[in-house]
Order: C-alpha cells, then structure tokens, then sequence
C-alpha cells in the first residue's frame, strides 16, 4: 500500500490530496497544527511547524520511517519548509517524491504569453524566517525542497486554483454576488481566456506524478482557452439561479462592461473583480502559460461547469450548517464594494 504523509492536509487543496489519496486506498498521515477534524482512515499527527518542536511528532517510535509520497501544501516563511524537507530526505526513497505545491507567483511579472518552466524566477532564500512576500516565501521553499531532495523533488506551481473548500475567496465571491441577483457587472470582454487549476485535479495530478516518478518544476494549470470569464459567469447564474429565486432575489444579470470602463471606476482588477484581469502583459502573464508540461504528464482539467457547480454546492451546505466561509489570513478580501459596482454600471448606461 502507499504511504503518503501531508504536511498540511486540513484546507483546500492539502483537504484535496486527503480525500483523492483516501478514495485510491492509500494509507495517509497528515502533519498539521490539529485544528480541523480529519476523515476516516487518517492518521494526524500535530506539530505547529512555526515552532521549533514542530516536527516533533513525525520522530515517533510508531510513525513509519518511510514514506512513497509526502505532499507540503505551506506558503509562509521557507525556514519551516527547509526543516521539514531536510528531516524527511532520509525518509525519502530514492523511488519516491517529496512534492512541494508552489505558485506561478515565482515568475516575476509580467512573464511573456507562453512562457513555461524555464522564465525567469524571482530570488528565494531557503533560511527566510518571514514570509512578507509570497513570491519570494514560495521560491525560497522550493530552493530548500530542492536542496534536500535533489531529483526526488517535485515542484508544482499552480496557477489560479478553484473548487470546493476555497480559502481565497474569489469563485465564492462571484457565485454569492450573482446569487444576490440584480444587474452584475460584467468585466469584459466575454471571450477573454482564462486558466485555472480545480483543487481536485491539482490533488490528483500531484500523486499521479509522484507515483510515477516525474521531478523538478511543473507549471499546474489548464491549457490556455480552457474556458472563458463568459463561460465562468453563466456557470455562476445557472447554479444559483434556484437558490436566488427561492430567497426573492431578482434573477442576475450580466452586464458586459469594457475594459475600459471598469479601469476608468477605479475598480482593482484580480481582487475586487476576482479572476478578472484586462488584456495586456498581466493578463498574458497569468491566463496564457504553456502547459506543455502538465499535460505530458497526463494533467487533466474538468469542465468549468463542474468546478461551479461543487463549489456552489460546497458553499449551500455551508450556509445550511451555519458556518462561515473559509478565508486565508495571510490573504486579503476580494469583491467589488457595491458602490463602485453601482458607479461602473451607470457609466455603462445602467
């Protein structure tokens, strides 16, 4: 049987290589600071890697001293990053992977349309103990994955991640604004492209890699065009349509706003228009990567339907339990204030 440790494993996408390992019936341990409860089947072990006695628990007499698989999903200060790949390099075979689930971020910007694993990368530093700058937290982790781990390590840099149990915020943002109903702005154009990763294909493509063998950077996203922010709005309206109805809301309406119009309202692109950006270098940048890589290794990416619909789905059974939705705090708010909504809308003629 497998064995795979997550160092993580209680959010989004370290809950995603859980449930994906479970379901292939593989036996799992995660190391996290035991703060959310764990599926069936799990073995947690608790340890606060910010700590110096944080790795503590993976020295047990009864924790294998093997491991096929380790997947770490962390994205703060690189220290803690270094400390647990050099602890688990001898626990590591030279047939298994150490994944480290990096970022896109690590190219500085703008990157050049197509650009793939071989851009340039911003500087990194392995002993950081802070994590001030993302880009830089994510490099200086993947440096000491790689010092560590040599061509045991696989570095995934995912792009924009969706899908159930997000903790960023921006598809969740999107599907409650259109649930509200009403007119909704729109950023255009509609046929802009747009790449992202669904959690759960992210989760999948790390073990399947892992498992056979691949190593070194890859660029996780799906392939240029995969779908579009017009395609990803009418997703949005058709899942929530039932629950606006039924809460008395207006059906929503999209509303095609240009580009220019937007910009012109003072509307941040990317956070208060999660998702969105104009066309131009950034957009280039972020929604226009060679996935050439990815998809040799067998990267596969479900329907932007799919990816709505379970998130949507994730977020009704969060409202019905009368929780709150998960937000990262080391990540800012995303969503348009309704007031600059209401300003763009009536420059466009609404």
């Amino acid at each position: 049987m497998t064995r795979l440790l997550v160092l993580g494993g209680s959010d989004f996408v370290g809950r995603a290589v859980v449930d994906d390992a479970l379901a292939r019936g593989w036996d799992v341990t995660v190391l996290n600071r035991g703060r959310a409860p764990v599926p069936d089947g799990v073995r947690q072990l608790v340890g606060d890697r910010t700590r110096v006695d944080g790795l503590d628990a993976l020295r047990e007499d009864d924790v294998p001293q093997k491991w096929d698989v380790v997947v770490d999903t962390w994205s703060w200060a690189p220290a803690a990053v270094r400390e647990s790949a050099r602890l688990l390099a001898g626990r590591v075979p030279g047939d298994s992977r150490y994944v480290y689930v990096s970022s896109r971020s690590v190219y500085p910007l703008p990157t050049a349309r197509g650009a793939d694993e071989s851009a340039a990368l911003v500087d990194g530093d392995p002993d950081d103990t802070t994590s001030d700058d993302y880009a830089r937290a994510k490099r200086g982790a993947e440096i000491a994955v790689s010092d560590a781990l040599g061509d045991r390590a696989l570095l995934l840099r995912a792009g924009l991640i969706l899908g159930p149990r997000e903790n960023v915020g921006r598809l969740p943002w999107w599907l409650r604004r259109v649930a509200r109903g009403g007119p909704v702005l729109a950023p255009g154009p509609t046929e802009l492209p747009l790449q992202y990763v669904d959690a759960r294909d992210l989760a999948a493509f790390a073990l399947d890699a892992a498992a056979g063998g691949a190593s070194g950077p890859v660029d996780v996203v799906s392939a240029p065009g995969h779908t579009t922010m017009g395609e990803l709005l009418a997703a949005c309206v058709a899942v929530t349509a039932d629950a606006a109805a039924s809460a008395g809301n207006p059906p929503a309406e999209l509303v095609w706003v240009e580009p220019e119009t937007v910009l012109a309202a003072g509307i941040e692109p990317w956070s208060q228009l999660p998702v969105w950006l104009p066309p131009g270098e950034l957009h280039d940048a972020l929604h226009g990567t060679d996935t050439s890589r990815a998809s040799a290794l067998g990267l596969r990416t479900r329907d932007v339907r799919e990816t709505v619909r379970d998130t949507w789905a994730w977020l009704r059974g969060l409202d019905a339990a009368g929780e709150a939705t998960p937000q990262r705090s080391d990540r800012p708010a995303v969503g348009l204030p309704p007031d600059l909504e209401a300003a763009a809308l009536r420059a466009a003629g609404r």
